[in-house]
């Protein structure tokens, strides 16, 4: 029997609606930021890694406290909170590009500050999406949202490297700005009673990290879940460490094109992320967590065998969009599994181990492609990651062999 659709929930759409804007532009900002400090700037490797490690970090040093927090608090006003504050750290960019005084420190300190601002969004986004739609629903509300999140990368990319070009990255991280304000006034917006957090039920914070660490811990699906993103987030930050100046230095394309290129290689990723609720049905909503890593990860090793030209450049618009794929179906799978099972007063906690598990091999795979992108070359840099990325669906597999759906994981995925 079918779910019905989450878009019939004016608070959803609410929902929708603030992502849709700030994903988009973050998917223009996304590139912009990057070409400002490698083509404007000059940015070395290991500033492009840095700058990449920088907006992570903020997860391993503050991800578990932060759970914790969530917990104790409504998730709404966290939301709109994060929403205000990355608005306005990311404005001192264009501020500092008009008075002629922008570098690459200002781009490390502002995706620092608003890498922490992040933390606080993403584990809050996660507890909340559930209040909004009810559990029953989350897989296609995970599923609308990561369209909207493949909307904004099919045409954020090339807009962002077309206005990059024409007016510098500074200036076009302003739309950035517009849309976190706008994601801020829509959650604003949602009505949907939200139950303030038992406070009888409270403990010493450290606690509280505790019982979320077990959680996680004990529970196989979850685990193994950890493991496979974080592999997988820590081959894309060494891939994102030396992709541009690959890009930019050794193919020797302009922005406009690298942002074309980007954008075509995640146009499959809108209809993937449409069409997850029914791979969902057809595979299991817990096989398809490892089948879709499995299928589309050879893929990645097309992408350092791209040279300059266009025929070539098939290469790299396949092995992203195929990577792309892949990572959104996944995406979609794990984070449903993590909320149908995970009971509601653990959520935040629990969102936040993950998160700090997942997003704490961001900054080490910026800086180590940093590092092997400054000695051994951004070429070879890939060839190491399209390798790595064929074992990242293997610990999921392991976990949940034998198992089609999330159901049959019991209350606790064991």
């Amino acid at each position: 029997m079918s779910t019905p659709s989450p878009l019939r929930q004016r608070d959803f759409r609410l929902l929708l609606l603030g992502q849709t804007t700030s994903q988009f532009g973050a998917q223009v900002s996304g590139i912009a930021i990057p070409l400002l400090a490698v083509v404007t700037l000059g940015a070395s490797a290991l500033e492009a890694g840095l700058l990449a490690a920088a907006s992570t970090v903020a997860f391993a040093v503050i991800g578990l406290p932060a759970g914790a927090w969530i917990d104790r608090l409504r998730r709404r006003p966290v939301l709109i909170a994060a929403d205000v504050a990355r608005a306005l750290l990311l404005a001192t960019i264009p501020l500092a590009a008009v008075a002629g005084v922008v570098t690459v420190t200002q781009l490390i300190v502002v995706a620092l500050l608003t890498g922490v601002a992040r933390v606080f969004f993403d584990i809050g986004y996660q507890s909340y999406l559930p209040v909004v739609i009810g559990r029953d629903r989350v897989l296609a509300g995970n599923s609308a949202m990561e369209t909207v999140r493949a909307s904004g990368q099919f045409a954020g990319p090339g807009l962002g490297g077309w206005l990059t070009g024409l007016l510098g990255g500074a200036i076009v991280v302003l739309i950035q700005v517009v849309t976190f304000a706008v994601s801020a006034a829509a959650l604003a917006a949602i009505r949907t009673p939200e139950p303030a957090p038992s406070r009888a039920e409270r403990t010493h914070l450290r606690a509280e990290i505790r019982a979320g660490l077990a959680f996680v811990r004990h529970t196989p699906a979850l685990r193994a879940t950890a493991l496979t993103s974080a592999v997988a987030n820590f081959c894309f930050a060494v891939a994102a460490a030396v992709s541009m100046i690959f890009m930019a230095r050794t193919l020797e394309l302009p922005p406009s094109a690298i942002g074309l290129i980007v954008a075509a290689g995640s146009a499959t990723v809108l209809a993937a992320a449409a069409v997850t609720p029914w791979l969902s049905r057809r595979v299991g909503s817990a096989r398809l967590a490892w089948l879709c890593l499995t299928v589309t990860g050879p893929a990645g090793l097309l992408i350092p065998l791209a040279e300059p030209g266009w025929t070539a450049i098939a290469f790299l618009i396949v092995g992203i969009g195929a990577g792309e794929v892949g990572q959104i179906i996944y995406a979609i799978a794990s984070v449903s599994l993590r909320q149908r099972i995970t009971p509601d007063e653990l959520l935040g906690r629990v969102n936040a181990t993950m998160r700090v598990l997942i997003m704490g091999a961001f900054p080490l795979g910026g800086l180590a492609g940093g590092v092997l992108g400054e000695l051994a070359g951004p070429r070879a840099t890939l060839w190491v990651v399209g390798v790595l990325t064929l074992l990242t669906p293997l610990p999921v597999w392991w976990a949940l062999r034998g198992v089609r759906d999330v159901d049959d994981l019991g209350p606790a995925g064991r």
